[in-house]
């Protein structure tokens, strides 16, 4: 069953996404200016075509998780039109709030109004920090094939409708990888990269709340997003800085603009997913030792990764200066 998921995924995912290239070329570019990592405009539809693979998974047993497809679509259809037309801050802040209250009432009512208030602003930062992250070629993508990937093998034997969803999104993601892979020739644009985001957390919690992984398990699947966006975040806080503000400041942009390029940034980024993956894998029905252990032995590598990244990016900065 989740072989075919794939199959059909994959191939509708690919076909989506040769037409949008074809007849829809120019319907949205991503042009690049002083804050890309782009020299070219690129067509950022792809997000239609991951999407459009992502929900064959409906009718292949995913029904039960209608409602986090019905409003990672409804968040596509609005980044669709910041895409095209360009759309407030605020009003796409205040629809992804309201698409995570949502989630977070259905997922797990009846709940209390500050847990509630607290988990909507955590789904709705990592629906935002899984934009913020897509920058680079490769990136992206790649982390939808490696965290809905790890999510798919750990629901594959327990949970038919989160393994079929997880299972559409990490074929859908590969399909696209296929024309996104350093030199990438179609982006995600924010109807991709906003929705993904999403059913990260939503599909996340879903396991959580159904007892198939410890809450702890989502979050170090996407660890290496999370992390630095999140470190970015903070660093640009305590420069008081305008944080809705576009910048080139996180780790992979840096690691980029370093010399290592989209490919040798995007292969980086793959390492540091799989080990985060595989010990997420490793320590979800161990023992709490052992889980600990899994846990602090992956952001033990994350840190090493950014510090690195940290040291070399001074050097970096003196060397440009003198």
């Amino acid at each position: 069953m989740l072989s075919a998921v794939a199959l059909v995924s994959f191939a509708v995912a690919y076909a989506v996404l040769r037409l949008l290239l074809g007849r829809f070329g120019r319907l949205a570019l991503d042009r690049p200016n002083e804050r890309s990592l782009h020299e070219r405009p690129v067509p950022r539809t792809g997000g239609i075509a991951l999407l459009a693979g992502a929900a064959t998974s409906l009718g292949f047993g995913a029904s039960a998780l209608w409602l986090a497809f019905a409003l990672a679509a409804a968040l596509a259809l609005v980044s669709f039109a910041d895409d095209v037309r360009g759309l407030p801050t605020g009003l796409r802040l205040a629809a992804h709030l309201g698409a995570a209250a949502l989630l977070i009432w259905y997922l797990l009512a009846p709940i209390d109004p500050v847990s509630l208030a607290l988990l909507s602003l955590a789904v709705a930062w990592i629906t935002n920090l899984y934009n913020f992250m897509d920058g680079s070629d490769g990136l992206a993508g790649g982390m939808a094939l490696f965290g809905f990937g790890a999510y798919a093998i750990a629901a594959a034997s327990g949970h038919a409708a989160l393994a079929a969803a997880n299972t559409a999104l990490a074929a859908a993601a590969a399909a696209f990888l296929l024309l996104n892979f350093p030199p990438a020739r179609v982006f995600l644009g924010d109807v991709g990269s906003v929705p993904l985001g999403f059913l990260a957390a939503a599909l996340g919690l879903a396991g959580w709340r159904d007892d198939l992984w410890p809450l702890w398990f989502p979050l170090l699947v996407f660890a290496p997003f999370i992390g630095d966006a999140t470190l970015t975040l903070l660093r640009r806080l305590s420069r008081l800085e305008r944080i809705w503000h576009a910048h080139r400041e996180h780790y992979y942009q840096r690691l980029v603009r370093m010399g290592a390029g989209h490919r040798g940034a995007a292969l980086a980024g793959y390492g540091l997913m799989a080990v985060c993956a595989s010990a997420a894998l490793f320590g979800r029905n161990s023992p709490p030792f052992v889980q600990a252990t899994a846990v602090g032995a992956a952001v033990l590598v994350l840190v090493v990764a950014a510090t690195w990244i940290d040291v070399r990016w001074a050097r970096h900065l003196r060397r440009a200066v003198n």
